[in-house]
């Protein structure tokens, strides 16, 4: 593997520290009409390297579980911890991809993946390179000084990713990144999520709507209620890994997706 992305590069982080924590968190915010308890209590442990999705019902605050997650929110009640640290802020250890890649216009490709060395104030030299290695990664080394404009939407989402992994975090946030593409769009970048995580083997949150999409990539699947969004089911697929598309068909993978299926039968009613 390219030194720029293994473990012991410049921005390698600290094996082992990926794990987080949350311990009876709420989330309560104020309105005109009173206090809207949003999230909780939830009380959830990641480990290091372990990918796991959250499913549940629009509005029940998967979205907010992950801004917590990132330290873009505080809780109400409750303690966050990556790796035993209290998450107070957003920090170089969690790195975030939401629905839309949200990538600056005016910026290459090369530029965009570059930005988070800009802000944390990083080594340029060393960013250049892992910059380099991460979009081969992602399977965009020839797109370096393309615009976004110029781009799919998939391939957009690529840059995303990229731009998330230059500075080695220890967690992985993801928001429905998926969401907003086609279909074989969407298939084919949850096969290269899964690549990537095979190589890389950040811990994950990924928060999605597609039980399908959850199964496959997860090691882990939690199911949330309506709001105030509560954790209701902690359920691991079993799936053996690497997963390829002849799974879809698996007796098992359609057995897991019916067990979570129950959860949401009474929406189609």
């Amino acid at each position: 593997m390219n030194s720029a992305i293994s473990q012991e590069g410049a921005y390698a982080g600290e094996t082992g520290h990926g794990s987080l924590s949350l311990k009876d968190v709420t989330l309560t915010y104020p309105t005109r009409r009173g206090a809207i308890h949003a999230l909780g209590p939830v009380d959830l442990d990641i480990a290091s390297g372990e990918f796991v999705a959250v499913l549940g019902p629009s509005g029940c605050g998967k979205s907010t579980l992950l801004k917590l997650a990132s330290g873009l929110l505080a809780p109400t009640t409750g303690v966050l911890t990556l790796a035993g640290e209290p998450v107070r802020k957003p920090s170089r250890r969690t790195g975030v991809v939401f629905q839309k890649p949200l990538l600056l216009p005016w910026k290459t490709v090369r530029d965009n993946v570059l930005l988070p060395a800009t802000t944390l104030g990083l080594p340029m030299p060393a960013a250049r390179e892992r910059a380099a290695a991460l979009l081969k990664l992602v399977g965009l080394d020839g797109f370096a000084n393309n615009y976004p404009g110029e781009l799919s939407g998939g391939m957009q989402q690529r840059v995303g990713i990229a731009r998330m992994l230059l500075p080695d975090p220890d967690v992985l946030l993801m928001d429905e990144p998926f969401a907003a593409l086609d279909a074989l769009t969407r298939e084919a970048l949850t096969l290269e999520l899964q690549r990537i995580w095979s190589q890389q083997r950040k811990s994950v949150l990924f928060i999605t709507h597609s039980i399908p999409e959850a199964v496959f990539l997860a090691d882990r699947i939690l199911v949330m209620s309506p709001r105030p969004g509560r954790i209701v089911e902690d359920y691991r697929p079993g799936l053996p890994r690497p997963r390829t598309l002849e799974t879809l068909g698996d007796a098992a993978f359609n057995a897991a997706c019916h067990h979570l299926r129950r959860h949401f039968s009474h929406e189609a009613s």
